[in-house]
């Protein structure tokens, strides 16, 4: 998971992650949106892996409209999920409930790009109450994108991930679900 508003960088390390985990035969659970979300969308679709994208919206509401297609090629090879009924819109009440639920389908949760009041964060802090492996990918000092995968880092013990071995490695006793 991360911040739709990614980098190059962010958005290269999360579908490179995503596609190794997948090729590994871990299910990648994200959000959907844009961003770290597509990104590992993407990487998971590309290793014909797959995926799970948890909507805050009914499943025949695609939100952002612009990823209609990104969700038509994961329902093919994937699941879309959602708790609200078909037809709702979304609200952002909504992308709390679904960061909640991103969190509990996975079985560890990595944060690729986030600022330090972030939906990611949201995400990483349901992980850690419910005991999964936390993650996070470092980035530049100097980079607000990256100001709360260093914060997950530093306080909460997240662990520093630097290759998609990194993932494994953290998530070799768990059961294969991990969250991009």
């Amino acid at each position: 998971v991360g911040s739709r508003a990614s980098t190059a960088y962010g958005s290269y390390i999360a579908a490179d992650i995503a596609s190794v985990l997948a090729e590994s035969g871990w299910t990648v659970v994200s959000g959907g949106a844009y961003g770290i979300d597509a990104a590992a969308h993407r990487g998971a679709l590309a290793a014909d892996g797959a995926t799970i994208a948890v909507l805050a919206s009914g499943v025949d509401v695609p939100y952002p409209p612009g990823h209609a297609d990104l969700f038509d090629a994961i329902a093919a090879h994937g699941l879309l999920v959602s708790e609200w009924p078909p037809g709702q819109l979304v609200s952002r009440l909504r992308f709390l409930g679904r960061n909640r639920i991103i969190a509990a389908l996975a079985t560890g949760t990595l944060v690729v790009e986030a600022g330090s009041r972030s939906g990611a964060c949201n995400i990483a802090r349901h992980a850690r109450d419910l005991s999964r492996p936390l993650m996070a990918v470092p980035g530049p000092v100097t980079s607000e994108q990256s100001a709360g995968c260093h914060q997950l880092i530093r306080e909460w013990h997240a662990t520093l991930v630097t290759s998609p071995a990194d993932v494994l490695d953290a998530l070799s006793t768990a059961q294969p679900n991990p969250a991009i």
